[in-house]
């Protein structure tokens, strides 16, 4: 199942920087019209700019923070009101963790919870019903590896996409008879900031691009890969380098796997 993107209303979250702006300029090259979001309005503006002089059909910039829930159906509203009915979905912003399980605050977990699963589930809420008036369109989770299976230092944040997997699964089996087509990703290491920003113990940023991070693949050539999956409507797609041998063990050799991970931290 393929797809052109020209004239459609791409809305990516998390399109500030990395991954996102990655999408960003590679749907705009394809003539969408864009809605981009993310915390950073600054940042979102530049990327705009860039991705109307790639060649996009438009691209709106609508701030917002996923973990502030309550917002995300004005949100929809407005995009859509400024740029039409949403036909691609794509969420991708999200919050990475650097810390023990043990050492980790709640209150660290619960707010990657909300910006990982609860706003991706918010936004889809808000945007869905559309979706299925219209009998068309598609909703991309950019998940992780970690989805697949746990690593030390990572616990709140694999399980927050071992969540996402649970939920849009679902969601698809639910829509596909429907006409709207759900696609997972599963990205490894990626030269993006999330390690940057993602949260340590006590709720303070990481502050440092880890080694893994600095040896991933280049993020425009994630988000190529993200797009042909969309365009091509697959279920879920594994996208990354050495690192995504771990999803094969995981499922034929899982012994093998935690015996790797046992005490092992993940840079």
């Amino acid at each position: 199942m393929r797809t052109s993107f020209r004239d459609r209303v791409v809305w990516i979250t998390g399109a500030s920087a990395g991954v996102g702006a990655a999408l960003a300029h590679a749907f705009a090259a394809r003539g969408a019209r864009l809605v981009l979001s993310a915390r950073r309005a600054g940042r979102l503006e530049e990327v705009a700019a860039r991705c109307t002089d790639r060649g996009a059909a438009r691209a709106h910039v609508v701030p917002l923070d996923l973990a502030e829930h309550a917002a995300l159906a004005g949100a929809a509203r407005e995009a859509e009101e400024r740029v039409g009915p949403v036909d691609v979905l794509v969420h991708n912003a999200g919050v990475g963790q650097r810390g023990r399980a043990e050492e980790t605050r709640i209150e660290v977990v619960r707010r990657i919870f909300d910006v990982n699963v609860f706003g991706p589930v918010a936004l889809t809420q808000a945007v869905l019903p559309g979706m299925l008036a219209r009998g068309a369109g598609r909703i991309a989770v950019v998940s992780s590896i970690l989805g697949k299976f746990g690593a030390p230092g990572r616990s709140a944040y694999a399980a927050s996409k071992h969540a996402l997997h649970g939920y849009f699964d679902s969601v698809r089996a639910e829509v596909h008879d429907r006409g709207v087509r759900v696609t997972l990703v599963c990205p490894g290491y990626v030269r993006t900031e999330i390690s940057t920003h993602a949260l340590e113990p006590g709720g303070a940023e990481h502050q440092r691009l880890d080694p893994g991070q600095a040896r991933g693949m280049d993020p425009h050539d994630c988000a190529r890969r993200v797009l042909r999956a969309i365009a091509r409507g697959r279920r879920e797609v594994t996208i990354g380098g050495w690192e995504t041998w771990g999803v094969t063990l995981k499922r034929f050799a899982p012994g093998v796997l935690a015996r790797l991970l046992r005490g092992r931290e993940v840079d």
